[in-house]
């Protein structure tokens, strides 16, 4: 079997992302398992695995992998860190034909690269394989409670990222016993909201029915979980289809409005639709009932489910508020009649160490086997956006994208 160099990048994009798409450990896993592959890590000074944990292990640290077949990182790779002629593996934020990387796009096309993106590789399903969406949901859930502390003034949590990893994060639980009788609202159901509710269970929350949260009052805190169906309708009256839903969103309507005077938390982890409906509008931000006065926006859709998201917010600075009064964005716990909103976008890089040992057994137990050996079924095909500096037939439709100019 052909030899394979595989190269661990350093990951360029700012603001800094500290996580890597497999550990130390995981590299050697990698080519006990595979023994044609190598594995060689790019040294960083920002990783949050420092070159000597790879070193220690016999893993090849050097300053540059341009002698590499294969390149893996996590996010976009700066276009002048591109190297001609390679095989990429990272998140590239182009399938969605997303503004902000259609330059990227095009410079993989003219650089001869060919591209396999994270977010595209599925099963037979059409399921995702490999995702960090459980540690976005795991340290949004906690942001969300770590503001609302502040907010009212009940507690101090270290911030996720200062923690050392989960379970330093977790001892943080134990200051959360000063809630007062409130209800949280988690939406979602995918690994997103896993996440969040895994949170919420292991500080020793109580959980109930979506019909006691609604209907019933508690002497202590208390979080529910709603799927797409607890909150969205037909317009047409018609009985609830969820494969219709995620089809054809624009033929449903919100009833989310129903959660409003009881929800004081809100924890948003559903995918979103441009086309579907959202939660709430502004000015049901200024009705007499509306209850909401923090919410932790895992999504950060801005301008998305959450009326209220008008930007995201960095890990250092997570949160700010929105007034209701004049609709304008003011610092974060500026005034009690405001909503707090928590909107960072790459929750994730918070606890890298664990989302790095998460991720990185996802892409040895489902991904590795197609990427090291034979894909009879397919799945780095259907993940692979270029090849060879053209796209292939199943991203095609990226060609008005990345412009006429560029081979097809």
């Amino acid at each position: 079997m052909k030899s394979i160099k595989l190269g661990l990048i350093r990951e360029g994009k700012v603001p800094v992302d500290r996580r890597v798409p497999f550990t130390p450990k995981k590299c050697v896993e990698v080519q006990q398992t595979w023994p044609h592959v190598q594995v060689v890590v790019q040294s960083s000074d920002i990783r949050s695995y420092a070159d000597r944990e790879f070193s220690d292990l016999g893993i090849a640290v050097q300053p540059d992998v341009a002698d590499c077949d294969i390149l893996m990182g996590v996010k976009e790779v700066p276009i002048a860190q591109l190297i001609p002629n390679k095989t990429y593996v990272f998140f590239s934020h182009t399938v969605k034909k997303q503004p902000a990387n259609r330059e990227l796009l095009r410079q993989v096309l003219q650089k001869n690269i060919t591209l396999i993106d994270y977010e595209m590789l599925t099963n037979a399903r059409g399921e995702r394989i490999v995702a960090f969406g459980r540690w976005a949901g795991i340290v949004g859930a906690y942001n969300g409670l770590l503001t609302y502390g502040r907010k009212h003034g009940l507690y101090q949590l270290k911030p996720a990222y200062l923690c050392t990893d989960l379970d330093d994060m977790q001892e943080e639980y134990f200051k959360v016993k000063a809630l007062p009788p409130i209800k949280m609202a988690v939406t979602g159901s995918g690994r997103v909201a896993q996440g969040a509710l895994e949170v919420l269970q292991k500080m020793g929350l109580r959980r109930v029915s979506v019909y006691d949260y609604l209907y019933l009052d508690f002497d202590e805190p208390v979080y529910t979980q709603l799927c797409s169906s607890d909150y969205n309708r037909r317009r047409d009256g018609r009985v609830w289809d969820t494969p219709d839903f995620h089809r054809h969103p624009e033929h449903y309507e919100s009833t989310f409005g129903k959660y409003l005077p009881v929800t004081d938390l809100l924890i948003a982890c559903a995918y979103w639709h441009p086309s579907a409906p959202r939660l709430f509008t502004e000015a049901d931000t200024r009705r007499p009932d509306f209850r909401i006065n923090t919410i932790a926006d895992v999504t950060c859709d801005v301008d998305g489910s959450i009326p209220t998201t008008k930007r995201s917010t960095s890990i250092p600075d997570p949160a700010f508020d929105y007034n209701p009064a004049t609709g304008e964005l003011e610092a974060a716990y500026s005034r009690p009649t405001n909503i707090t909103v928590m909107a960072v976008d790459n929750l994730p890089c918070e606890l890298p160490r664990n989302a790095s040992r998460d991720f990185g057994r996802q892409l040895i137990d489902n991904v590795f086997p197609h990427l090291f050996g034979e894909d009879p079924q397919g799945v780095i095909e259907r993940a692979t956006i270029a090849r060879a500096g053209q796209l292939t037939s199943r991203y095609a439709y990226l060609q008005d994208y990345v412009g006429q100019e560029v081979p097809a």
